[in-house]
């Protein structure tokens, strides 16, 4: 039976000096240091990947801060001057901002005949520098949401040409998880088919859970061939509205381009008025 058992002394492993475990007990096992060793071994790769981790977590935080002037240094690049100005931007903004910046970025690098195409036309646009349209803000509720919905910006001013980034704020005060989901339009409904969004919200399922709150952004740009559309030569104004809704599974959402999808949405816009002056 002894024949089983070792004596082990001063059996160990040095990770680059960082850590020295010495075995040092008078009767072990067979082979009881490999073990240990194997262990010691496992212990310092978690280790170390709990820095690598903690490294990576402060190295997005320091992207998120950072991404607004990069995203604007990224504007100014491609003629895309009408980021908003808006004081209230919160931190989830600020992230919106970031996976803009980060989204855009992945479009001019990779090789898709569609976002590349779509890119193309972006950067490639010529802004349209004697025509200056503003455009306005706007956010219903329908009758059964719950939420407290505003744009951060009641107006912005951009040319037909130049890309612009806008929020709206989303606020869920009730005390459970609510599921909403947006469809919006723009008046006058002809001036549709030159408003372009590259990134926005509406038409996707977004919860929000008790008492939270969220910044959702707009990244758009109007069509220089608005200038040439006849029926808007003398229109230099323009409305973005997004209506919200409960997202339930049979939920027939307006089409933009519908000229009479205002009839179909029951809206509280008294309600929502309330709410925007108590905010």
């Amino acid at each position: 039976m002894m024949s089983t058992l070792i004596r082990a002394a001063n059996c160990g492993i040095n990770h680059h000096g960082s850590l020295l475990i010495l075995c040092n007990s008078s009767v072990l096992l067979k082979q009881p240091c490999r073990i240990f060793t194997n262990w010691a071994k496992r212990y310092i790769r978690s280790k170390n990947a709990m820095y690598y981790l903690g490294s990576v977590g402060v190295l997005f935080f320091s992207f998120a801060v950072l991404s607004v002037p990069a995203y604007r240094m990224f504007c100014e690049k491609t003629a895309t001057i009408g980021l908003t100005k808006a004081k209230d931007l919160t931190f989830t903004g600020l992230l919106a901002a970031n996976y803009i910046f980060v989204q855009e970025m992945y479009r001019l690098l990779v090789k898709n005949d569609y976002i590349a195409d779509d890119m193309e036309r972006v950067a490639s646009m010529e802004k349209i520098k004697d025509r200056l349209i503003r455009v306005s803000f706007n956010a219903d509720l329908h009758s059964a949401m719950k939420w407290q919905f505003k744009p951060l910006q009641k107006e912005i001013y951009v040319h037909p040409g130049e890309t612009a980034l806008v929020f709206y704020s989303a606020y869920n005060p009730t005390d459970k998880p609510v599921v909403g989901i947006s469809s919006y339009n723009i008046t006058p409904f002809q001036a549709a088919y030159y408003f372009n969004k590259i990134q926005c919200f509406c038409f996707e399922d977004q919860i929000l859970n008790p008492g939270q709150q969220i910044d959702l952004p707009v990244f758009f740009y109007i069509d220089p061939d608005y200038t040439s559309d006849p029926d808007l030569e003398y229109t230099d104004s323009l409305i973005l509205s997004y209506t919200f809704f409960e997202s339930k599974p049979d939920l027939v959402l307006p089409d933009p381009f519908d000229p009479n999808n205002k009839l179909s949405i029951k809206r509280n816009a008294s309600n929502v008025s309330k709410e925007m002056k108590k905010n």
